[in-house]
């Protein structure tokens, strides 16, 4: 099948463009939406406690061993990065009566329900290093096999460049609703009884559990499946696939944005309680900051759908980025003792958080649409799998910098710190996402995959879709 030469497609300024649609014109309604991104609320409930209170509890009431919880984790998340692109490749090629994505969705609801009964509410019997690698093993599956899948759906839900902005801006609000109860929930408990890690495990298990069953049922039938590409489904190997994937600027470019937006959220999160103990000397605020941005960044979803429906998903991303570099470089105005200077910093941090997160999730599937136009082929599902990389490859790197660094200055965690020590700690907090949502934003500066040419990306394809086979 012939295609298009995409840059020499993009510069054509002679093309006469359509008028994009309207946001909601056949849209799916506010309700509809709601019910397919409710799944988001389990799913980003789970992350949290996994890393807060499951290696805890494994190894202080069932006697595991630290190095190895360590070790089961990080063949876990070797694993979950693994399993992301074949999810994603072989929801590409399913063909059922029931759908692309419907029946990964399912399928991986119930493994990870199952599989999250077993992580959360272990029998101490049978508890041992094999019963937590197996556990592990089938939650990150069931997890791949709900998130890429119906990422991927959502990028298909809406043709229309802002319609995309719409969706995933459902998702992200109720994806920063299940980290809000996560983080509200433990912290009631800890009211009325402290330190009982079991309880507090098993209330934020159930917590997964109840609400993964009627999100999944919301999910898979609040709106239809919309049709499959006429083009042939892609048969290739996973290195081919991969190959495919690193031939794509457009969509390393995304990548890449995310990841170092995702790596200063990191850097952020990491030393926040560090910050707020040793350096604000405020330690009854340590889990209160984090838990006053997430609060204000639930508030933050609707706000920039709209601001990224009137100016543009990348000139949206972009102010976002620069606000928050704004911010954090604003903490280095922010001395020991200074509370309300912090506390403004930290609700413009929640207002602004995700923006850059949700708009290049926006712009995957329109990049897979200029894929699909150049290439004949249909790779959604792989591009969405790729995308979800990033979030978990932006940790590391930001993790990965940002504690030894301020190792380095001199920093420690404890009392004893000089005033240098403290001081790196600061700037490292403050600078370290600042130069990270510096870079993010010249990543995408100039990315050519504006409205205007995704509508003329979109007729092109309609088009190419309306002949028969």
């Amino acid at each position: 099948m012939a295609t298009l030469p995409y840059a020499d497609y993009l510069d054509d300024r002679s093309i006469t463009r359509p008028e994009p649609a309207r946001v909601g014109e056949g849209e799916p309604s506010r309700l509809r939406l709601t019910g397919f991104a409710s799944i988001a609320v389990p799913i980003a409930g789970a992350g949290l406690p996994l890393a807060l209170f499951v290696p805890q509890l494994y190894a202080t009431q069932f006697g595991l061993s630290l190095a190895t919880i360590g070790f089961i984790f990080l063949l876990g998340r070797i694993w979950d990065v693994s399993a992301d692109p074949l999810v994603g490749a072989l929801s590409d090629r399913t063909r059922s009566r029931f759908g692309r994505r419907r029946p990964w969705i399912a399928a991986g609801g119930l493994l990870f329900g199952l599989s999250s009964a077993l992580l959360f509410f272990p029998p101490a019997a049978l508890v041992t290093p094999a019963y937590l690698g197996a556990a592990l093993f089938f939650f990150y599956l069931g997890w791949s096999m709900i998130e890429i899948p119906a990422s991927a759906w959502a990028g298909e839900l809406s043709r229309h460049y802002h319609g995309r902005t719409r969706v995933v801006s459902y998702q992200a609000l109720l994806r920063a609703i299940g980290l809000l109860a996560v983080l509200v929930l433990p912290t009631i408990l800890d009211q009325v009884e402290p330190g009982n890690g079991t309880l507090k495990l098993q209330l934020v298990g159930g917590f997964i559990i109840a609400t993964l069953i009627p999100s999944l049922v919301l999910t898979l039938f609040s709106v239809p499946e919309p049709p499959v590409p006429a083009t042939p489904p892609v048969r290739q190997s996973f290195w081919r696939a991969t190959s495919v994937i690193f031939s794509d600027r457009l969509l390393l470019r995304v990548l890449a944005s995310d990841a170092v937006v995702t790596a200063g959220q990191s850097i952020r999160a990491s030393l926040i309680v560090f910050f707020a103990v040793w350096y604000m000397g405020l330690p009854a605020w340590a889990s209160g900051l984090y838990l006053l941005q997430f609060i204000f960044g639930v508030a933050a979803a609707p706000i920039w759908l709209r601001i990224g429906t009137r100016i543009g998903k990348r000139q949206a991303a972009i102010s976002g980025e620069i606000a928050q570099a704004a911010i954090n470089i604003g903490l280095l105005f922010v001395f020991p003792g200074g509370l309300p200077l912090l506390l403004a910093l930290t609700i413009a941090q929640g207002l602004t958080q995700g923006s850059g997160n949700l708009m290049l999730r926006a712009m995957v599937a329109d990049v897979a649409d200029a894929h699909r136009l150049r290439t004949g082929h249909d790779r959604t599902g792989l591009f969405f799998s790729v995308f979800a990389l990033s979030a978990k490859l932006g940790p590391a790197i930001g993790i990965g910098i940002a504690l030894p660094l301020i190792a380095w200055l001199g920093f420690a965690a404890g009392p004893h710190n000089d005033p240098t020590a403290l001081e790196g700690l600061k700037t490292v907090f403050a600078l370290g996402p600042a130069l990270a949502h510096i870079i993010a934003t010249l990543i995408i500066w100039r990315f050519p995959l504006d409205e205007a040419a995704h509508a003329e990306i979109r007729r092109a394809l309609d088009q190419r879709d309306a002949i028969p086979a």
